[in-house]
């Protein structure tokens, strides 16, 4: 009951790492990365849909990412999205049959607010992951009169050596993606 506490903790904690590292690739440096688009959501016939189920992705030049819908009516619905975009600061241009998106040259100003817009994701992503150890916590000390005193004190520790290890990989994603964005 212990070991299946502490792996469902484990998943879930992994889950969070997984998804901070998403929310820091969707966060934009020097150059153009078909992952900024990942979460930007299209109006495609009154149903919000990914981007990346609407168009294909590609990236020729660094600063530049070109947009190939599948559907072409559904090109001025992807443009607006584009343009609408929070933290990309894209100017998107359409030809008729793709989109091409221009990123802007990043300033100091804004490569140091990216950088707090990550060190809020890593936050959050912690929190995210002290919730889940509170969680499992609460399900240990459940089992206390089952399982014993002494049992519950091992999973408690195991319990804290998982989160560091989660915490510790939030952090040094972190540190990485705070080095490419200050990388000029």
């Amino acid at each position: 009951m212990i070991a299946d506490a502490l792996s469902d903790a484990t998943t879930r904690m992994s889950k969070a790492v997984e998804v901070a590292k998403e929310d820091f690739a969707g966060i934009r440096t020097g150059r153009a990365n078909p992952q900024l688009f990942a979460k930007i959501m299209v109006d495609y016939y009154g149903t919000p849909t990914p981007l990346a189920q609407l168009a294909s992705l590609a990236n020729p030049e660094a600063r530049t990412l070109v947009v190939t819908p599948y559907d072409k009516s559904a090109m001025r619905d992807i443009e607006a999205a584009l343009r609408s975009a929070p933290n990309l600061g894209a100017n998107p241009t359409n030809d008729g049959n793709i989109i091409r998106v221009t990123l802007p040259e990043l300033t100091e100003e804004r490569r140091k607010e990216f950088v707090k817009i990550v060190r809020t994701k890593a936050e959050d992503a912690k929190v995210a992951v002290r919730n889940i150890r509170r969680k499992a916590k609460d399900e240990l000390d459940a089992l206390k009169s089952e399982v014993g005193d002494d049992e519950v004190a091992r999973g408690e520790k195991e319990l804290e050596a998982v989160t560091k290890t989660h915490v510790d990989a939030i952090d040094d994603a972190l540190k990485r993606k705070e080095a490419e964005l200050l990388e000029v």
